[in-house]
């Protein structure tokens, strides 16, 4: 498995690398991994949990040199031994991707149990606020599966619903007026994988992004669905979306119960669905809550300041 890691900040790569390059000859010593260095690319190649291994432990020690002003090699060695006493205790969390960035984490216990569950599960539900990472990690579980090879196809969906406007009054033929309901989806996906491989993956069919009435009358085997912002379906196309799992495949259901943005009177297809299967096996539930925000630290606030009732 080879692995290329986008180095930053690159004007700290002699202090990352270490005095004649200790910090990596540690690295290739204690993980058994090679590790070639191009200008601001790291190359890591080796056994894939040995790469994924190194790749986290060098996304450590970046993090640590934008937080602190030095990197000694006791800092390496405590790194290396986090990983290895974690790895010990629980299978890793980390999620390889296909982006620069290489390894993504939960920040929160609430992401960690997320992430176990959609690994657990071949139905997710996951409702919370927003920024906490409901999208974000789906996204991220499922471009690792399809690194892995575990699956051959990703496919994104959601509602074309939103507050205040209908697709018709917007200009342009249908790709036009859709695009702007999936863009989240396309900056989950850009934040983890080159534009060219999206690009390529995408017109191959192999990343499909589409709004959910594109998915009737399918069968989807060997893929990750998505469904996002799920609180906007109405019951009966939620359970039109939730049949269209075949063998081999995951789903993904995301979305904020408190932002509901139906005509009023109109039953969330999502509220709906929880309350009927949570409690079937091999279906799984996750709450997210303000403190597994992961936006700026304002987010946190603001969500908390709309969640009371507001002063007369």
């Amino acid at each position: 498995m080879q692995v290329n890691i986008k180095l930053e900040p690159i004007h700290r790569k002699l202090e990352l690398f270490g005095p004649a390059d200790s910090h990596l000859k540690l690295l290739r010593k204690n993980l058994d991994v090679q590790i070639t260095a191009r200008n601001e690319i790291l190359t890591i190649t080796g056994k894939a949990e040995n790469v994924n291994a190194a790749a986290e432990v060098l996304d450590r020690m970046q993090k640590h040199l934008v937080r602190s002003d030095s990197l000694r090699t006791a800092d390496v060695m405590l790194f290396i031994e986090k990983h290895e006493a974690a790895a010990e205790r629980t299978p890793s969390q980390a999620i390889t991707i296909y982006a620069q960035k290489k390894v993504i984490e939960p920040s929160t216990k609430g992401q960690f149990r997320y992430i176990e569950t959609m690994l657990k599960n071949d139905i997710t539900f996951c409702i919370g606020p927003a920024g906490t990472g409901k999208t974000y990690l789906a996204v991220a579980v499922a471009v690792s599966m399809l690194k892995k090879k575990q699956i051959r196809r990703i496919v994104l969906a959601r509602p074309a619903v939103e507050a205040g406007e209908k697709l018709g009054f917007l200009p342009g033929d249908i790709q036009a007026k859709v695009n702007p309901y999936l863009r989240p989806l396309f900056d989950a996906l850009e934040d983890m994988m080159e534009f060219a491989q999206m690009r390529k993956f995408i017109e191959l069919d192999i990343i499909e992004i589409i709004p959910l009435a594109f998915m009737r009358g399918r069968t989807l085997n060997d893929s990750v669905i998505i469904c996002d912002e799920a609180q906007n379906t109405l019951p009966l196309q939620m359970l039109m979306v939730l049949t269209r799992l075949g063998l081999g495949s995951k789903m993904i259901v995301t979305g904020d119960i408190t932002q509901v943005d139906l005509e009023k009177g109109k039953t969330s297809g999502m509220v709906e669905a929880i309350a009927r299967l949570r409690r079937i096996k091999g279906i799984g539930y996750v709450e997210l809550v303000q403190k597994d925000i992961v936006r700026h630290k304002l987010v946190q606030n603001i969500v908390r300041a709309y969640g009371k009732n507001p002063k007369k």
